[in-house]
């Protein structure tokens, strides 16, 4: 998810603020587990495909990097378990591409940048070509999808396919969770932008609620759009009804 531009996926003004994310290729990635507590197992892969735990311990080394309040290895693990009702319900043209897709979408992330989503594709592809040679997958469309969640509330239905679609939903479906966990991600966000002046913050975080509210559809898939998007308005609109008149969220 982009946190960056005037009015970004995140909603924060462009800026270079905030931690440095891991810059390096793969083969930097070690032991490094998710900062909220021990070594996690590797998440069953779709499709027979096998995870190599060198891959394995790459993503979680990414994802356990300092200032990651809301982009860590739990939005990891959220986005895949929208991926399984997906699949349960409708199923995956591209199973395995779109599931390393969400293990790296956010390998790389630094609050403000513009260039993590280039960096997480590129990290995704060095991934695939070490670890995954023969495994037939289709590196090409694994950095699509990575590159695709640079232009979150940008995209209409028509602009993507359908793995496409769903894919970019279920990275966004936090936006329909309950309030608690909307909440929640609200304050990781704020946290993870800490670095810039709280008025700029909190404009930029605004025009980015208000540009998803003023769309005709929140999420890009039927599947999503008949189930989040009545509560994420609901949530949007909540937000900014409680911020200060003329002020930010």
């Amino acid at each position: 998810m982009r946190p960056g531009g005037p009015a970004g996926a995140d909603g924060a003004p462009g800026s270079d603020a905030g931690g440095v994310a891991h810059a390096g290729g793969v083969a930097h990635a070690g032991g490094v587990a998710h900062a909220g507590g021990p070594p996690l197992d590797a998440p069953p892969a779709p499709g027979g495909l096998a995870l190599p735990e060198p891959l394995w311990r790459a993503v979680r080394a990414a994802h356990g990097e300092p200032g990651r309040a809301y982009h860590n290895l739990d939005h990891v693990r959220e986005v895949l378990a929208r991926m399984d009702e997906v699949g349960r319900d409708i199923g995956w043209r591209s199973p395995r591409e779109v599931f390393l897709a969400a293990l790296f979408h956010d390998a790389v992330y630094a609050a403000g940048r513009h260039d993590n989503e280039a960096r997480s594709a590129a990290l995704a592809r060095e991934a695939v070509a070490r670890w995954l040679s023969g495994e037939g997958i289709d590196a090409d469309l694994v950095a699509r999808l990575i590159l695709l969640t640079a232009r979150h509330g940008a995209l209409g239905p028509a602009d993507v396919g359908e793995d496409e679609a769903l894919f970019l939903d279920c990275d966004m479906a936090i936006l329909g969770s309950d309030a608690a966990a909307f909440d929640a991600y609200d304050r990781g966000i704020a946290e993870e932008y800490g670095a810039l002046p709280p008025e700029a913050y909190a404009a930029g975080r605004r025009r980015f609620f208000e540009r998803l509210l003023a769309a005709e559809h929140i999420f890009l898939s039927p599947y999503f759009r008949g189930r989040l998007e009545g509560r994420a308005r609901e949530n949007l609109r909540r937000k900014l009804a409680e911020a200060p008149a003329g002020g930010g969220v």
